[in-house]
């Protein structure tokens, strides 16, 4: 499926969050106020 999709250039569109916004994130989707992936930004994890 990868292979398929890179050959069409066929990609996936995400909302990167960082994780202290996960419950928002969390809130968002049971609210069905999502269009598109949410991908957590793990580097947010550094921060302070």
């Amino acid at each position: 499926m990868l292979d398929f999709c890179g050959a069409h250039d066929i990609t996936a569109d995400v909302e990167v969050i960082p994780i202290q916004k996960v419950n928002e994130a969390y809130r968002r989707l049971l609210k069905s106020d999502v269009k598109y992936r949410f991908s957590i930004d793990m580097a947010s994890l550094r921060s302070e």
